[in-house]
């Protein structure tokens, strides 16, 4: 007689397959009760865009001239005349003379790696203007020829360029993230449609950053950008949203 052993007992594989099966239809029912509480919210990014004219422009004016170092003195006066010849265009212009801020003259010792060659300075200035008349700025930086016929022979203007920004950007900020979360409604409608479900109220909202372009322009950054080229902008934000699902 064959000896017994406990796999060969009768009440043994039925008691495995009735504890395997209780095992894994506690495993179904673990998962979902998980997928259930996962899939009762769904999140969504929205944006909203403004297109917005700038009102308020920075422009600086440098003026320069080298100089030997028995000429900087001569220099520095030729320098401050240019100056205040530059700030005296502006106001011409009919822009506020307040508007205009005429810094120090300064000089920054040129280098040679010639050891013989005579010391060299070179002397300048800078004209900034700060103003609403945006319109005016950018007429005036296209009229480069008009700022260096103002300036002594020998000094060499350079302007650089023009920046434009929005003085409300921080209250058009807080309108757009609404409309930003309005569009991440929308959108959390039409996927919770294609599955067969409904949205529900709002759980939770983030704004993320905002966007300043030029007009048309693609060239978001991850963390915001600004641009100041330009008069005519696009502001951009966007919002993260996430809802009840129903």
């Amino acid at each position: 007689m064959p000896q017994e052993t406990f796999f060969s007992r009768p009440f043994v594989w039925p008691a495995i397959i009735l504890g395997c099966a209780l095992l894994v239809g506690l495993l179904v029912v673990g998962w979902g009760i998980s997928a259930r509480g996962a899939g009762d919210t769904i999140s969504v990014t929205g944006s909203a865009t403004q297109e917005v004219r700038a009102d308020e422009a920075t422009w600086t004016v440098d003026v320069r001239r080298t100089a030997f170092a028995s000429g900087v003195s001569t220099a520095y006066s030729q320098i401050a005349h240019d100056g205040q010849a530059i700030a005296e265009f502006f106001t011409n212009q009919h822009l506020a003379s307040s508007s205009v801020t005429v810094s120090v003259v300064y000089s920054d010792q040129n280098y040679s790696s010639d050891a013989n060659a005579p010391v060299s300075y070179v002397v300048h200035q800078t004209v900034t203007v700060r103003t609403t008349d945006v319109v005016a700025i950018d007429a005036l930086s296209r009229s480069i020829n008009s700022l260096s016929s103002a300036v002594s022979p020998g000094s060499v203007v350079s302007p650089s360029a023009p920046q434009y920004f929005i003085s409300s950007l921080p209250n058009l900020r807080v309108s757009l993230v609404g409309a930003a979360i309005t569009d991440a409604k929308e959108r959390a409608v039409q996927i919770a449609k294609a599955g067969g479900s409904s949205v529900g109220a709002l759980k939770s909202a983030s704004s993320g950053v905002v966007q300043v372009l030029s007009q048309n322009s693609m060239s978001v950054e991850d963390y915001g950008s600004y641009d100041t080229s330009t008069i005519d902008k696009e502001v951009m934000v966007t919002a993260r949203a996430t809802f009840y699902v129903k």
